[in-house]
């Protein structure tokens, strides 16, 4: 039998250093942690090789006192902490004293550091856990640490490492966190030689986010600032559309320190959750400040997992500030269209829109001989180098530009054209725009799309009555005048300015009709709002049936044969704790030998639905640790959830009065832009994006 024997040092760092040192982007974790701790304003991360040969961490901060450098190596040895007693209130990112023990046991260190009072800074090399040299040396104030041959002593970890390139996407992905984590330092990435990431360190959080992710998710953000019993939440919320298929954009920071906590993911993803489809997951960037005796970060020697001794609380705090920034707007999601190739127009059609003037001796002045030859004398000696020729082409655009603008002003001053009266646009006689959805039951889908005649044409100008033009005339009515506008400060789109779903809005609400038997049309001020019938009504039901729960007397049908569930011990468990809520609404439960159930009857208006699986998902929604309602309202959502099978479905045509009442419906709903599986009810179009796809505005 082998004797027991205690290891030696090198043996105990190279363990160690196994928990700490997972990957180069764990050693910059650390450094990049402890830059953060000695105040730095600006720390640069370098890599090469995705940081297995080579990685340098500099920063600008205190730096280390030459007779600690030594000392800064040891294990267990820290300027963060002084007893156990300071275990309970740690407010700096590090206070273990491992990592750079950990670091040099399995690579080539070279440190650089020089604090601002020492007149010399210090050189010192260790490898693989023994010193080879100490020496001043010239610096600037700050540390830098220069890491080689990751691993280079234990070949067993290396080759457990990944790519070169997937070893740098994590470096890259950590040092985003911390650029995040805290916006009042400046973070620099270099890979390979090509800087990848430069933040600006102004402090500004939003300006980061846009640094790292762009404008497409910085333009779409809603701003968080919520406080509960002690916890204060802070930062910003990406609206539902920027929603992802995995978690890597859930960014959220305790007391700064960048971690991973199933509890805080789960209170997002709860609060997104009637937002969001199935299986996308929301853009947060969140700060959660929390008194440091209700957080124990000592429990991973990477200090990526923290314990709550409040986790209740937390859940419940950032559920709330995450459901009242969402419920704060209105989330109608803001459609475009993408560019498209318009087809030629029929010859024998011709267009109720300005054309593009062109340069024909039919549209232009008369021009004498001269002119036309010089003219063309000039456009064959066009400019023959490079430059000159973008430069001519660039006038000649600036040209057509102006001359199709004063085209359009003119046409504005003279009187609409008529619609062409040819076989190949042949209008429908006598219908008039509002009632234009009643009579859509009327009318070929084929042929929906043809030109009605005489349909009063809506402008930002007063139509004259009986004008004349290319043969036709013009059908007037006094309710299509348009009032004067004044002209408007320009100013910055705000989509949230007016809301659809208001009472106040309701009597501005414009009907236009139904397509495809599904979607409704709504004008409402410059925007068109396109209505899904179907999740609208979704949702009306799932929020009445959930309402309804609360006040109604339940009714159970008996069913045959039983349903009978076989559980285990955890489940067993669960059922009889939450008997009397399952009978309360209406389920008739028994026992049925061991850990077995027999469902004898359900309620009423789950008869049709009621199946083993239901059951199940039931009792699984009940077996979470950490839950943002009662048990008995788990219970409700989900029948309620069930009982949204009996919506109106798509394809299924309604008249406009029932539009009209789903409308007031959605009203008084608590969320009705999203249907309860996360599909949007409503979507909008603005004007202005119509108009520039019809060239009206450039």
């Amino acid at each position: 039998m082998s004797k027991i024997q205690v290891l030696d040092q090198i043996t105990i760092d190279k363990i160690a250093a196994g928990e700490v040192i997972e990957r180069p982007a764990s050693v910059v974790k650390e450094l990049a942690e402890n830059a953060i701790d000695a105040g730095a304003t600006a720390v640069t991360v370098e890599i090469k090789e995705g940081g297995i040969t080579f990685m340098r961490i500099a920063d600008n901060g205190i730096g280390i006192d030459k007779e600690d450098v030594r000392a800064a190596f040891l294990r267990h040895s820290t300027s963060k902490i002084r007893s156990a007693e300071d275990l309970a209130h740690i407010s700096s990112l590090g206070f273990r004293g491992e990592a750079l023990s950990s670091i040099a046991a399995v690579s080539q260190i070279e440190l650089l550091t020089k604090t601002k009072e020492a007149e010399f800074g210090v050189r010192y090399k260790i490898a693989g856990g023994k010193e080879e040299s100490l020496e001043d040396a010239g610096a600037p104030d700050g540390t830098t640490f220069l890491i080689r041959q990751l691993f280079y002593n234990t070949p067993a970890r290396r080759k457990f490492l990944k790519t070169a390139m997937t070893e740098a996407s994590h470096v890259g992905d950590l040092v985003t966190r911390l650029a995040l984590s805290h916006p009042e330092v400046s973070f620099r990435f270099i890979n390979n030689g090509q800087v990848k990431l430069h933040t600006s360190g102004n402090g500004n959080l939003k300006d980061v986010i846009y640094h790292i992710y762009g404008r497409e998710i910085a333009s779409n953000l809603i701003e968080v600032d919520f406080e509960r019993k002690g916890i204060h939440i802070t930062g910003y919320l990406g609206k539902p559309l920027i929603s992802r298929g995995n978690r890597n954009f859930e960014n959220y920071f305790v007391d700064g320190r960048y971690i991973k906590s199933s509890i805080i993911s789960k209170a997002i993803e709860d609060g997104y959750k009637d937002f969001t489809m199935q299986h996308k997951y929301p853009f947060v960037v969140l700060y959660l400040d929390v008194d440091t005796e209700h957080v124990d970060v000592n429990v991973h020697p990477t200090k990526m997992d923290v314990r709550f001794n409040n986790q209740q609380e937390i859940y419940n705090t950032l559920f709330a500030a995450v459901d009242d920034g969402l419920h704060e707007r209105e989330l109608i999601p803001e459609v475009t269209l993408d560019d498209i190739k318009i087809p030629e127009e029929p010859k024998d059609c011709k267009s109720n829109f300005p054309e593009e003037p062109k340069e024909s001796k039919k549209d232009l002045p008369k021009k004498s001989e001269a002119e036309h030859t010089e003219k063309l004398r000039t456009s064959l000696q066009s400019p023959q180098n490079e430059d000159e020729k973008l430069q001519y082409f660039m006038n000649e655009m600036k040209k057509r530009v102006y001359s199709y603008h004063e085209a359009l002003h003119e046409n504005k001053q003279e009187t609409t054209p008529a619609l062409s009266n040819t076989d190949s646009c042949k209008p429908q006689k006598n219908v008039s725009v509002q009632d234009s959805y009643k009579t859509q039951k009327d009318i070929p889908v084929q042929d929906s799309y043809k030109t009605q005649k005489n349909i009063p044409v809506q402008n930002s100008y007063k139509p004259q009555r009986n004008v004349q033009a290319q043969g036709s005339q013009i059908a007037e009515s006094p309710n299509y005048t348009a009032k004067q506008v004044p002209a408007k400060k320009p100013q910055q789109l705000n989509f949230f300015e007016e809301k659809l779903l208001e009472p106040q809005a309701k009597a501005e609400h414009k009907i236009i009709g139904q397509v495809f038997d599904t979607y409704w049309l709504v004008e409402f001020h410059d925007n068109l709002y396109i209505i899904d019938q179907h999740a609208a009504h979704e949702r009306v039901l799932y929020e009445q049936t959930l309402k309804g729960m609360k006040t109604r007397e339940f009714t159970s049908q008996l069913i045959s044969p039983p349903i009978i569930l076989n559980l285990s011990m955890q489940e067993a468990e669960l059922l009889r704790l939450y008997m009397d809520q399952f009978t309360r609404i209406g389920f008739e439960i028994e026992e049925f030998g061991q850990d077995s159930y027999a469902v004898r009857a359900v309620p009423d208006n789950l008869f049709s639905i009621a199946k083993k699986e239901l059951l199940m998902e039931m009792i699984d929604s009940l077996s979470d640790e950490i839950n943002r309602n009662a048990p008995s309202n788990l219970i409700d959502e989900k029948i309620a959830s069930m009982s949204c099978k009996a919506a109106v479905k798509g394809n299924m045509r309604l008249s406009a009065a029932e539009v009209d009442t789903l409308i007031t419906e959605l009203l008084s709903l608590d969320n009705p832009y999203h249907c309860p599986h996360g599909r949007p009810t409503i979507i909008a179009m603005s004007r202005r994006e119509l108009e520039k796809k019809f060239k009206r505005i450039v």
